[in-house]
């Protein structure tokens, strides 16, 4: 019989009790697009990866990815907050939320994990999706 392997993430680990905190700061944050406070949640040399439906891209630094959500979110007209929540995974932060907006709904989930600020953040974007879009089945 083999020995069981170490996880794949072995020697990550979040403070939970920070981490929710945080979690919560983030998310409340970003529903007011409140991109000062944002970029506050997060530590200076944060690793970002996203698949977005326009494909992968990673960014490093608190700056440049408070950037990216300015992009996305910062200029919308309308901008609905219709669900958000916070959960946890192991040792990491789950964070997902869905906006309406003029260019339609999007949804994002994430993993986080870090401390009293965040260090790392894998997203997954739908992408901004028209509201009256209806799949047709033949």
């Amino acid at each position: 019989m083999s020995e069981p392997r170490a996880a794949y993430n072995y020697g990550m680990e979040t403070t939970n009790e920070a981490g929710w905190v945080v979690a919560g700061q983030f998310l409340d944050a970003l529903t007011r697009r409140d991109f000062s406070s944002l970029e506050a949640c997060l530590d200076e040399g944060l690793h970002f990866r996203a698949l977005v439906p326009r494909g992968p891209f990673e960014l490093t630094g608190a700056a440049e990815v408070v950037d990216r959500f300015r992009t996305w979110f910062g200029d919308k007209a309308v901008f609905d907050v219709l669900d958000a929540a916070i959960g946890q995974v192991g040792a990491r932060v789950y964070l997902r939320w869905r906006f309406a907006t003029e260019a339609g709904v999007v949804e994002q989930h994430v993993f986080a994990t870090g401390g009293d600020r965040i260090e790392t953040l894998d997203l997954m974007c739908s992408g901004f999706q028209l509201a009256d879009a209806r799949r047709s089945h033949a």
